[in-house]
């Protein structure tokens, strides 16, 4: 289903193109200090760039997530990334108003509370450090593709080929001997744009998403994401409209994840078009 880009006068609402999508919103506005903005991190409020560790939070994404976090029930970040990584990268840490921000790291395995400054977490899966083990010669006998590499990430690891000669081709490539791997370890893959991460079952922003909204009692949740990832969450959007919780599900303009653009009630430009939505949120709430 196609959608609308957001307006480029912040001072503007975009319109959802659904009625599911203009009734969440309705029901946001209509009862703010009910509602939960869940967003993504990488591709959502943070650029995509070749290095993740080099990736930061828009500029203007706290000030707007400052703006619009007391003026709702709660501001979660649902991230892939270890929740101490995305809190340093995004600069939530100490800032007026996000006192109550939550990071559901791990796609929900851990969890950081800014009131307490705090990460809660389970034991890690054993399965992730016996294929991390394992990546380095596996790497090796597909072919040593120049420019892929291994990112750690506490209960999961990822292999990223955005930086190779063919990034494509070595995804391709990598997803039936990784695929194996994981299942060997009692682990799952997961492809994103240009990675595929290995992972515990029953970790996904769905799941994530769904027990935090059930766990504040959200009368309403808008949800944004960009990536392969963020479908599991619109699809627990979904399975919460069917509940009767109105729901929100924005696309951060991923040219890359054609599906997830068809899913959404709004397309907007990037982690830019994210802060625009926030902004004008937090002051048509004002």
């Amino acid at each position: 289903m196609a959608s609308h880009t957001d307006s480029t006068d912040p001072g503007t609402l975009p319109t959802p193109v659904t009625q599911a999508g203009r009734d969440g919103l309705d029901a946001l506005l209509a009862r703010p200090g009910k509602a939960l903005i869940a967003l993504d991190f990488d591709g959502t409020l943070a650029p995509i760039v070749p290095d993740p560790e080099q990736a930061r939070a828009h500029p203007d994404a706290v000030p707007a997530l400052a703006a619009l976090a007391p003026q709702v029930a709660a501001v979660a970040v649902v991230t892939g990334r270890p929740p101490g990584v995305a809190v340093r990268h995004g600069g939530f840490a100490g800032v007026p108003g996000l006192e109550h921000l939550v990071v559901l790291g791990h796609y929900g395995a851990e969890r950081w509370d800014a009131v307490t400054g705090t990460v809660t977490a389970p034991a890690p899966h054993p399965g992730v450090a016996a294929a991390r083990a394992e990546l380095p010669g596996l790497l090796d006998r597909v072919g040593a593709w120049q420019g892929t590499w291994i990112e750690e990430k506490g209960r999961a690891v990822a292999v990223h080929t955005r930086r190779a000669s063919d990034p494509q081709a070595a995804f391709e490539a990598l997803r039936e001997p990784l695929t194996d791997l994981a299942t060997r370890h009692g682990l799952v893959v997961e492809p994103g744009r240009m990675v595929l991460e290995l992972r515990p079952p029953g970790m996904d922003k769905g799941v994530a998403l769904l027990e935090y909204a059930r766990e504040i009692g959200a009368g309403s949740v808008l949800y944004a994401g960009d990536d392969l990832g963020d479908l599991a969450a619109f699809t627990a959007v979904d399975e919460l409209r069917a509940s009767g919780t109105p729901g929100v599900l924005v696309c951060s303009g991923s040219e890359e994840v054609t599906e997830l653009r068809e899913r959404a009630d709004l397309v907007v430009d990037g982690p830019s078009g994210v802060v625009r939505l926030l902004r004008t949120l937090a002051a048509r709430l004002a």
